[in-house]
């Protein structure tokens, strides 16, 4: 029997292959110990030693490698970005880097999808694309002067500037374009990219005509019978009117003082006749009239402030603009009505002037357009000025505004009508002064409306206004009635509103309206409004209160009853 302690016997064993794991060397010699020998602890403290070493030498190498490669990067030349001008084959593309224009590859993984006229694309040093970036969502935006044959888009650029002609970009390929649309072009000058919607236009443009109704003007009787039947008699009447060839009109001009309800009336207009063409499916015949029916109403509500601007040019796109969104909303079927507050400061007069002025040039302009309009089946123009003689005649005259009607200052009698347009009956009344006026809401409101009447109407030294010298001697008194308006009157009533709101919340309990809310809101509304026009402005000021400033010589106004010193008028020759 052998020693045990004496070493076995290994000559018989393979010999230990060169570039062995030394884990799997270690491996080996603790098989072939016994479980016994104390050299085994020391085995696998070597083991644990050597797994520790190769876990930070793997470490180091991982470190290593992601160093390498942020130096690569760092080291590598940069990638240019192009934009793709046209894909002439499969693995192939035109583009342009840098102003010049280069026959490229494409790298297979890049998805033909993504290969769109006009993106942007990024090369590598031999100029292959290697990436599509999409569309650049900078650059400049020019205005469409012509739309070519072949479909390519023409722009004119400022003067002294060579116009440029550019191709579209593969999502622009199928938008229907018109002259004066804003087009955004890519920083290279190449391809067109996007259009852009006119923001401008687009703020005038309700999507529903107005709600609006006749029965919620107070007063005006004539002019709404004027132009109720200039616009409604042709439709309600149709086969009458053609018997007759009568031509249809096609603009209107409300003119007045301020605040009697000009805008009213054009909404009201506007919904009524939209209505009416509507119901009456504008009596066409496939053979004579080609215009789609009406379906709806577009109300373009514009201020004449609104379309001057400085930029030479940019006022005529905008009256152009304005023409061709009607003329677009009609072809949709609906009936476009376009209404110009404030037309004077956009259709004033021509003066023969050395230097620019926008009216020589926006006046034609809106003219020319207008005579592009058949008649209020296609588009209804209704202007409203303050100020009709400031107008051009060549706008004013007929065929392009067709009705003139005068919106005047209401009366004692229209005054009642436009008070009980916002006294509603069911506004709430004090209950005392209800049963002090009879005990029924409708003789208390009545009592109030003749109130209200009586402090504006009554000619008393106290309501009284300006004073006027005319040219023959005489001299002339202004009362309250004589520069009353519709908004007077609503801003009476708000008033009153207001005083019965306050009392209501510093009692803590319900209040009705009271005689003296409006009495007193009647003597605030007239000397907030109390007010002497400059001389250079007193011409004008005539003018808006319906008196010719030639026949006056002088006026004076009256100030916590007493009359200021005269100034006179000085007229402009």
């Amino acid at each position: 029997m052998p020693d045990q302690d004496e070493p076995k016997d290994r000559s018989d064993e393979p010999p230990l292959k060169t570039g062995t794991d030394p884990l799997e060397l270690i491996e080996q010699c603790l098989a072939s110990f016994p479980d016994s020998d104390p050299r085994q602890k020391v085995l696998y403290k070597l083991r644990h030693a050597v797994m520790l070493a190769q876990a930070a030498q793997q470490q180091r190498e991982l470190e290593f490698k992601k160093v390498s490669e942020v130096v690569t990067k760092l080291t590598a030349p940069a990638n240019r970005i192009g934009t793709l001008l046209d894909v002439p084959g499969e693995g192939l593309a035109r583009i342009v880097v840098g102003g010049a224009e280069y026959y490229a590859n494409v790298d297979p993984r890049v998805s033909a999808t993504d290969l769109k006229i006009g993106t942007q694309i990024l090369v590598n040093e031999a100029y292959a694309v290697i990436k599509t970036l999409g569309y650049d969502r900078n650059g400049p935006i020019l205005k469409l002067a012509e739309v070519l044959p072949d479909g390519r888009l023409r722009f004119e650029q400022d003067m002294g500037r060579q116009s440029l002609i550019l191709q579209r970009s593969t999502d622009l390929a199928g938008v229907e374009l018109k002259a004066g649309d804003d087009i955004r072009i890519d920083p290279s000058h190449r391809v067109a990219i996007e259009k852009l919607g006119d923001c401008k236009a687009d703020r005038h443009v309700l999507d529903e005509t107005p709600s609006i109704t006749w029965e919620q003007i107070g007063g005006q009787h004539e002019a709404i019978a004027a132009i109720r039947k200039a616009i409604e008699y042709p439709l309600l009447h149709a086969a009458t009117f053609e018997r007759f060839k009568f031509s249809q009109p096609k603009g209107f001009l409300l003119y007045g003082p301020p605040g009697c309800g000009k805008t009213l009336i054009g909404q009201a207009a506007a919904g009524s006749l939209s209505k009416l063409v509507g119901a009456s499916k504008q009596e066409q015949t496939p053979d004579t009239d080609k215009r789609p029916p009406v379906t709806s109403g577009a109300f373009l509500h514009v201020k004449g402030p609104e379309i001057l601007n400085m930029w030479l040019g940019e006022s005529e796109r905008m009256v152009r603009d304005l023409f061709d969104q009607a003329r677009a909303r009609r072809k949709d079927g609906a009936l476009p009505f376009i209404f110009i507050d404030e037309a004077e400061s956009i259709l004033g007069t021509r003066r023969a002037m050395r230097s620019f002025n926008i009216s020589n040039t926006l006046v034609p302009m809106f003219c020319s357009e207008m005579d592009g309009i058949e008649s209020l089946r296609d588009v209804v123009i209704i202007l409203a000025s303050n100020r009709p003689d400031l107008i051009d005649p060549a706008v004013l005259r007929p065929g392009r505004i067709d009705r003139k009607i005068k919106v005047g200052r209401p009366n004692k009698d229209a005054a009642v009508d436009i008070l009980n347009v916002y006294l509603t009956e069911d506004l709430p009344l004090d209950p005392a002064l209800v049963k002090e006026l009879g005990g029924e809401q409708v003789q208390a409101r009545t009592a109030l409306v003749d109130a209200i009447l009586e402090s504006i109407f009554h000619r008393t030294e106290d309501n009284r206004i300006l004073s006027i010298r005319l040219r023959n001697g005489q001299s002339k008194v202004l009362y309250r009635g004589d520069l009353v308006s519709g908004a007077i009157l609503a801003s009476i009533v708000q008033r009153a509103k207001e005083k019965a709101i306050d009392r209501a919340i510093q009692s803590g309990q319900p209040a009705g309206l009271l005689l003296e809310d409006l009495q007193g809101a009647v003597s605030e509304e007239f000397r907030e409004g109390e007010m002497l026009p400059p001389d250079d402005a007193a011409e004008e000021w005539l003018k808006l209160l319906d008196h010719h400033p030639e026949q006056v010589v002088g006026i004076s106004s009256f100030r916590r009853g007493r009359q200021t010193d005269e100034r006179p008028v000085n007229h402009i020759i």
